[in-house]
């Protein structure tokens, strides 16, 4: 154990990487004053007792579906032709997968089509109403049953012959023969009624809360389709940032090119400052290739979650811009994450589930108390055992017919006494389930603070790269453009020309990186913490007068860190 001892005479407040902390200062005499020991801090502060989550939420917490906005059930207008194909459509043709449309689409038209067309979200939504039809087979345990049986004598026909030979002591006798032709037809009409069913009621509590798990299941499906999409978005717009940087060097390097050939044909430059610039341009055509193909990948996976027709490939309609600012602290943030989740919510239900499965088996060996009731009724037509050679009254093909009911009303009493242990058994490891399932809440919250506190920080880290990439670009591109004209006047070299355009290359994709990560966090944090309270950017003020050259101003920040935009109205949220 590492132990830190922090000795002070004069003031107390000590910074640690930045981090305040209040350190005591130790008296000049060995004697310490009470009132100095009161005032000691605590670098190892005792636990905050905590309220308990079935105390806050309750044993069983019901899915609250109005914390989250429902999800789309059409398409606007404007997207109709979006629709997804049938759920069973399979191509077979090449003409049915061609691509024959971009189409460029905004973030709220991403949304939209994810929300209706996405079949993952609609599976989930299909096993919602798996569970409530579990859960409407559990309550049926309630209601009487009734059964009606035929048997098999629905009807019957029984036909047949029966020969007897009597055997006696030297001699053998015909003892006669006998005919049967019956029609028969009978059904029995069972009424049955559990009055006592010790496995009954934990039964239903485990399908009730196996239903509210089903319907939280939906909720952070649906938020986890919103936040797919949006960053399959975010992504598709660094795809395009890049294809835009990449295209914007190769004219770069196309040009230095050129002046390179100029010079060198003029007498004033090396041939190696000629395969410098024709190497700088391979590369940047390589950079192109592979954004290009990124680009591709990017439509297509967003194609993939908005289940778009076959033959159409969604576009970034908007440029990649910040899209709002963060307005809850990093305590708030936890905090209603801890309310909002519904992962946490699941984690308690699964300990009732585990209960009840733990009562339900101990049911098994308690007594079962049923009324039963069984109306029997059954009509015969023809002849059976009758001998056709007879005389008298026993002769002759003599026929008849019968019709007989009976009705039985009782008690049914079952009551398994031993079953070697097997209810128990499974008793304690329903509990020991439920006692797993504690610890998996604890991890649970656990992970969901870690969550937040991660997706703050990167989103704050996202924010200061943002200021410091745009500085970054405005020096690089300043740079460049110095480095041409010293390269045009002779007074350097290829080199620094090909440098400085592979520095603004990246910090281009830098700045445009940071813009990525910044909604990536910003769309995390709304989903990990429940809350969509995000200030709305300024649309960007853009100048129909083309800046001159140089008079570019470079940002210093201050503190504290800045908004990553100007915000319109902290009230609204964003879209």
């Amino acid at each position: 154990m590492l132990k830190l001892v922090l000795a002070a005479t004069g003031s107390s407040a000590l910074t640690l990487a930045g981090i305040p902390l209040e350190v005591a200062a130790q008296p000049a005499s060995a004697e310490a004053k009470p009132a100095e020991q009161q005032r000691l801090p605590l670098l190892d502060p005792p636990p905050v007792p905590l309220p308990s989550a079935e105390t806050i939420k309750g044993a069983r917490p019901k899915s609250d579906p109005t914390v989250l906005p429902p999800a789309a059930t059409k398409l606007d207008p404007a997207l109709q032709r979006l629709a997804a194909p049938a759920t069973l459509a399979l191509p077979t043709k090449v003409d049915q997968v061609k691509i024959v449309e971009l189409r460029p689409l905004s973030l709220k038209d991403v949304e939209n089509l994810a929300e209706v067309n996405n079949p993952n979200l609609k599976a989930v939504a299909s096993r919602v109403d798996q569970a409530q039809s579990n859960l409407r087979a559990t309550l049926a345990a309630w209601y009487p049953t009734l059964n009606f049986s035929t048997g098999n004598e629905f009807p019957s026909w029984t036909y047949g012959r029966q020969y007897n030979y009597l055997s006696a002591i030297g001699a053998t006798t015909e003892g006669g023969k006998t005919q049967t032709n019956r029609w028969r037809a009978a059904s029995t009409l069972g009424l049955n009624w559990d009055l006592i069913n010790p496995q009954r009621v934990p039964q239903v509590t485990a399908a009730r809360d196996a239903f509210e798990q089903a319907k939280n299941t939906y909720l952070i499906a649906l938020r986890d389709l919103r936040l797919q999409t949006s960053q399959a978005y975010f992504q598709l717009q660094y795809a395009d940032s890049r294809v835009r940087i990449g295209q914007t060097s190769v004219q770069a390097s196309l040009v230095s090119l050129r002046d390179a050939r100029a010079r060198f044909q003029a007498g004033v430059a090396t041939k190696l400052e000629v395969l410098e610039a024709e190497t700088q341009l391979a590369r940047n055509q390589s950079q192109l290739t592979n954004a290009l193909s990124q680009q591709d990948i990017a439509r297509r996976d967003l194609a993939r979650l908005l289940d778009l027709p076959q033959n159409i490939t969604p576009t970034a309609k908007e440029p990649s811009r910040p899209i709002g600012v963060w307005m809850p602290s990093l305590q708030e943030s936890i905090v209603a994450a801890y309310a909002f989740r519904e992962e946490l919510d699941n984690a308690l239900l699964s300990i009732s589930v585990s209960n009840s499965n733990a009562n339900a088996s101990l049911g098994a060996v308690q007594p079962f108390l049923s009324i039963v009731n069984n109306f029997v009724t059954g009509r015969t037509f023809g002849y059976a055992g009758l001998n056709p050679n007879a005389t008298g009254a026993q002769g002759g093909l003599q026929s008849g017919q019968t019709w007989a009911t009976d009705n039985t009303i009782g008690l049914n009493l079952r009551w398994s006494i031993l079953d070697g242990g097997r209810a128990r058994a499974q008793y304690r490891q329903a509990k020991q389930q439920a006692e797993e399932n504690a610890f998996r809440f604890a991890d649970t919250r656990d992970r969901v603070r870690f969550e937040v506190e991660e997706s703050f920080n990167r989103l704050r880290s996202s924010n200061r790269n943002i200021q410091t990439s745009s500085r970054e670009v405005l020096s690089a591109r300043e740079s460049l453009r110095l480095a041409r004209l010293r390269f045009q006047a002779g007074v350097t070299t290829q080199r620094e020309v090909v440098d400085n355009q592979r520095d603004l290359t990246q910090a281009e994709e830098s700045y445009a990186n940071s813009l990525r990560e910044y909604n990536d966090n910003l769309a995390l944090l709304r989903r990990r913490t429940g809350l969509d309270q995000i200030a709305v950017c300024k649309p960007p003020a853009l100048s129909s007068v083309k800046p001159k050259a140089g008079d570019e101003a470079v940002p210093v920040p201050p503190e504290p860190l800045p908004a990553a935009c100007q915000v319109s109205n902290p009230l609204n949220g964003a879209s």
